[in-house]
């Protein structure tokens, strides 16, 4: 058996990290593109070491013992700290950019208009936007923070900082036919409805909240993005459903109308920040996003 202050081999930790992340050994042994039986001789070996088990196997599934889990929970900061380390000399130490990511539509019409004034507000904060369409995903592995849309629970590995609620609602542009006589929910039952299948409980989700049956929704063209999808309802070409913040300076300008108003759901705008990054930049732009979407 170790002693205390000795460290198992790095590959057996990875091996054990990964698995009780994943939940399976076959998941970890792709992830780390190793075999199904070098993960168990992995997880045997530290077993043996520790002299207690670290899983508790019922048939095919894994569930981690009370020594396996606080062996998790060092494992996991212990690598994410070493990643983020190893990601930041890489990058050039302290002249690294703070890396944002952000799904496309946030990026483009949320973000970038608001960029100048981040800029001025947070003078020290050297941003780069990276658009990214995952959330609580291994490709957000390269950010420092990603601006996300989302609905709890979230993940152990992520310190989520909720920034506002989400509130979504139908828009269309005053040049659609018939605009100015659309007015209480039930009509828009007669309408055929933009939509995007990136997000399709859009729509169901606000006729509930609505008092609608989602059932009695008819669907016209849909869009794979929510910006293409509100860039047709500016175009005039249908009604759209979109989070409030998103079209806030189209209904500002005009370019939208937003009869129905805005209902809450589940979701919030959040910061989500993998466990290995730096904390006071983070924190900064936390502070300022808050300012910004209140």
């Amino acid at each position: 058996m170790s002693t205390p202050r000795e460290l198992p081999p790095l590959n057996a930790l990875r091996a054990f990290e990964a698995t009780a992340r994943l939940g399976s050994a076959s998941r970890a042994a792709e992830e780390l593109h190793v075999t199904h039986g070098a993960i168990s001789r992995h997880l045997r070996a530290l077993e043996e070491a520790l002299g207690q088990p670290l899983f508790a196997r019922h048939g095919r599934g894994l569930a981690l013992t009370a020594a396996g889990e606080q062996l998790r929970d060092g494992a996991r900061d212990a690598f994410e700290q070493l990643r983020g380390t190893w990601a930041r000399v890489a990058r050039g130490q302290a002249d690294a950019p703070f890396v944002l990511g952000c799904p496309g539509s946030l990026l483009a019409r949320w973000m970038i208009p608001r960029l100048e004034r981040l800029q001025q507000d947070l003078p020290g904060l050297k941003l780069h936007l990276s658009a990214q369409e995952t959330a609580f995903d291994p490709a957000l592995a390269g950010v420092d923070a990603a601006l996300l849309l989302a609905e709890p629970p979230w993940p152990a590995d992520w310190r989520v900082h909720e920034l506002a609620p989400e509130r979504i609602g139908p828009v269309l542009s005053p040049r659609y036919p018939g605009a100015a006589q659309l007015q209480t929910p039930e009509q828009l039952l007669g309408e055929a409805l933009l939509h995007t299948t990136s997000r399709p409980q859009a729509w169901p989700q606000w006729a509930a909240l609505a008092g609608l049956a989602p059932a009695r929704l008819h669907y016209g063209q849909g869009f794979d993005h929510l910006y293409y999808l509100l860039e047709a309802a500016v175009a005039g070409l249908g009604v759209a459903i979109a989070p409030e913040q998103l079209v806030a300076d189209d209904l500002a300008s005009g370019r939208l109308l937003a009869p129905w108003g805005f209902r809450a759901t589940p979701a919030h705008w959040i910061l989500a920040v993998p466990r290995r990054a730096p904390g006071v930049q983070a924190e900064a732009l936390r502070d300022w996003l808050r300012l910004a979407l209140a």
